[in-house]
């Protein structure tokens, strides 16, 4: 038990250290993970799997994409392809999204719901 307000503040910034150490450990884990994808051009275009980069068709005209991660879940980057700029977001398995694009296959259909929304679509593509 605190006995001054400098054996709070001494709590609190263990609290604080040990959740950045977490959150340090945690970026590593992801680190590791995202160099030990392996990329096989023929398996990643045949069904959705970690490492996969996903279009589905309600996003073609925002030439929107969707990679498939371990890591960094929610990140969202914009990379210039061939003259054009496309916007890519990164999706976990845990996501519900992500839960509902592993294993399937071109032209699948894919539905989540998110809070209280239903999402319905369809794969177009997968790099």
């Amino acid at each position: 038990m605190a006995e001054t307000q400098y054996d709070t503040l001494a709590i609190e910034q263990s609290y604080l250290a040990e959740g950045q150490s977490r959150r340090v450990d945690d970026i590593n884990a992801g680190i590791k993970s995202l160099q030990s994808l392996k990329f096989d051009p023929l398996l990643n275009k045949a069904r959705v799997m970690m490492g996969s980069l996903v279009q589905m068709e309600q996003d073609i005209a925002k030439r929107h994409w969707f990679f498939i991660t371990s890591a960094a879940g929610g990140y969202r980057c914009q990379v210039s392809h061939q003259g054009k700029l496309i916007k890519i977001t990164l999706i976990t398995p845990q996501a519900p999204m992500g839960k509902a694009l592993l294993r399937k296959e071109l032209d699948d259909d894919v539905s989540f719901s998110v809070g209280k929304n239903n999402i319905a679509d369809f794969i177009t593509d997968i790099q």
